[in-house]
């Protein structure tokens, strides 16, 4: 891709309290060599260091990198949702990524995510492969999985309760405007984003290549997973009459279960008796085995 017809990307990345993490965040997205991309970071009313680092990697960075803008906000905390949205407001691409500025972006991430969503118009949301890396950077051990490009419509990704995390997402901006942006009630924002997209009659496509290095840390792996559970009943309330409800509501109680049934097993038991008997799966008789015999 080049010439004047490469689209505008627009970065976002949201942050809160991840000063040991962000000034490397932001350097692999200043670093990437797409030649028409904006940067908008938004402080999330950290409490920590964040603002200053991010600050300093800006001024370190801007002037080598090859982003035409490069924006810096700070907020009081309202969280993740409502801070994409002020990123958002601000984003003149054609297409949106965000970021966790707790993560690493590979090199030629833009590059290969735009050149798909430029080939392919009834695309609105665009995701591909994390691979974990630790609090160092190093590469944590992994499963090889033959991939192909995964395609979803609004009825298959609300059965299979589908997310495309923030930090592999692009997005066609007009997508996410007739989407309503964010609601920042709902504090689980690449989910949320992912159905409104799909239920505005975008497809959603999953890409094989590895777009970002997940750093897995205590504070990326929390325990607040009775609260994603409940944000994520907020997400599919409008669709309570789909055909496809009953079925995404299980994938949720399925993944609170993989740490309920190792933090709170009363809690654990609750919910495993919401979801009906057409939809217990493999996962789900495993989190029971786990339950009844550990």
């Amino acid at each position: 891709m080049s010439g004047p017809a490469v689209p505008l990307v627009s970065v976002l990345v949201p942050c809160y309290n991840y000063a040991n993490f962000v000034g490397e965040a932001l350097t692999s997205v200043l670093d990437q060599d797409y030649p028409n991309f904006e940067l908008i970071v938004v402080d999330d009313g950290s409490t920590d260091d964040s603002a200053s680092v991010i600050e300093r990697t800006i001024e370190a960075l801007k002037l080598g990198s090859r982003a035409h803008r490069v924006l810096f906000l700070k907020q009081e905390n309202q969280g993740v949702s409502a801070a994409l949205n002020t990123a958002l407001a601000l984003a003149e691409g054609e297409f949106v990524a965000t970021f966790d500025a707790d993560d690493i972006m590979p090199q030629g991430r833009l590059a290969v995510q735009a050149a798909y969503m430029s080939e392919h118009p009834e695309v609105g949301c665009l995701g591909g492969v994390a691979i974990r890396i630790d609090e160092q950077g190093a590469l944590l051990p992994k499963k090889d999985k033959k991939r192909e490009i995964r395609r979803y419509d609004f009825d298959r990704a609300l059965s299979e309760a589908l997310v495309v995390g923030g930090n592999i997402a692009v997005y066609r901006r007009d997508a996410m405007m007739a989407a309503g942006g964010y609601d920042p009630a709902i504090r689980v924002q690449d989910f949320q984003m992912t159905l409104k997209i799909a239920h505005e009659g975008y497809f959603v496509d999953i890409l094989p290549e590895i777009v970002t290095l997940y750093r897995k840390h205590p504070d990326s792996l929390s325990k607040q997973y009775k609260s994603e559970y409940l944000y994520g009943l907020k997400v599919i309330h409008p669709y309570i009459g789909h055909a496809a409800y009953s079925s995404c509501k299980s994938k949720l109680v399925s993944k609170a279960l993989r740490l309920a049934v190792l933090d709170d097993k009363k809690y654990a038991w609750r919910l495993i008796v919401k979801v009906p008997f057409v939809h217990w799966d493999r996962q789900l008789l495993k989190r029971l085995r786990y339950l009844i015999f550990r």
